[in-house]
């Protein structure tokens, strides 16, 4: 197997336009996901839709392997560690996340999941040595959760203190996140498909006791057309695409660098509601969107450093 198709040591933070662009369609994906669980969570409960979320997700993936002949070894992956990433990256976040929305405000939820950057940088900078803490990161993720409080609306923060309990809980689903892209690391050997399927089987296979025993689906009536594209939506374009993309961002930029997909989920979403649904999307909207932009500039750095380069040639 080549190197380059593996997921190998994280490497620094810098990123390229291509993991740029990898990243904002990764948002697309996951900021659509809001579309089609809206539609799909009518008739479908929480768990039992995760459940065939990354159920569907997973058998998309084997199937389009064994049909090109990606499926050999799969008896040699490393499977208690794609378990651990099953856990840490599907299970205990979508559970906590989903119970804790119960409780509090979408809004509320959307920025308190968002925090999840900030769990890898400090968690990566204890861990991973190329991941470092600088001055220009610290400001830049600041600088977005601020634009990401002025997007969803600060009045959202009006509820915090309220709840403790769901909204700790939200934030332990964002502290697994950070913990799952770490736990990525041990992933080496493993191409993005091998490791995206791999993860999706084993969070299938965890999913589907709770849903069963909580949600006792045999007892629900048949889904209406809608809620099954919707599902299938999810399963294919929100979760087997989404995770070959996070796993490939994973490979080439670090964890910390891909969690940043939690700043862009919201204003994706809302750009997506605004173009298709017709949601308003003004001025606070926008300059919220700009902030967060800002905020991704002064993480990335070139533009800076760039910029610095100019100011020193005149010198």
């Amino acid at each position: 197997m080549m190197r380059s198709e593996t997921i190998g040591p994280l490497p620094a933070t810098s990123m390229n336009n291509a993991d740029w662009l990898r990243l904002l369609l990764l948002s697309l994906l996951w900021g659509g996901s809001f579309f089609f669980a809206e539609v799909a969570v009518a008739s479908i409960p929480p768990l039992t839709l995760a459940w065939l979320r990354v159920g569907l997700a997973a058998l998309a993936l084997i199937i389009f392997m064994a049909v090109t002949g990606r499926l050999s070894g799969i008896g040699d992956w490393p499977w208690l560690n794609l378990l651990g990433m099953g856990l840490l990256n599907n299970v205990i976040p979508f559970s906590l996340i989903f119970w804790g929305q119960s409780g509090i405000d979408s809004g509320l939820a959307a920025i308190l999941n968002a925090t999840a950057p900030f769990w890898a940088v400090i968690l990566a900078a204890w861990v991973v040595k190329s991941e470092r803490l600088t001055g220009g990161r610290a400001a830049g993720l600041l600088l977005g959760f601020a634009g990401l409080i002025v997007l969803i609306g600060p009045d959202v923060l009006q509820g915090l203190g309220e709840g403790l309990l769901f909204q700790l809980a939200v934030l332990a689903g964002a502290l697994s996140y950070a913990f799952a892209g770490l736990w990525g690391r041990k992933l080496r050997g493993l191409n993005p498909w091998q490791a995206a399927s791999g993860q999706l089987i084993c969070s299938s296979v965890l999913l589907a006791p709770i849903a069963l025993f909580v949600d006792r689906p045999w007892t629900l009536a048949m889904p209406d057309a809608g809620a099954l594209f919707s599902v299938l939506a999810l399963a294919l374009l929100s979760t087997a695409l989404a995770y070959l993309i996070f796993f490939r961002i994973l490979r080439d930029a670090g964890p910390t660098n891909l969690l940043l997909v939690t700043m862009l989920i919201p204003p994706s979403a809302m750009l997506l509601g605004s173009l298709f649904l017709g949601e308003a999307f003004g001025v606070t909207e926008l300059a919220g969107l700009v902030l967060i932009l800002l905020g991704l500039l002064a993480i990335d750095g070139r533009v800076i450093r760039n910029l610095s380069r100019r100011i020193n040639a005149f010198d």
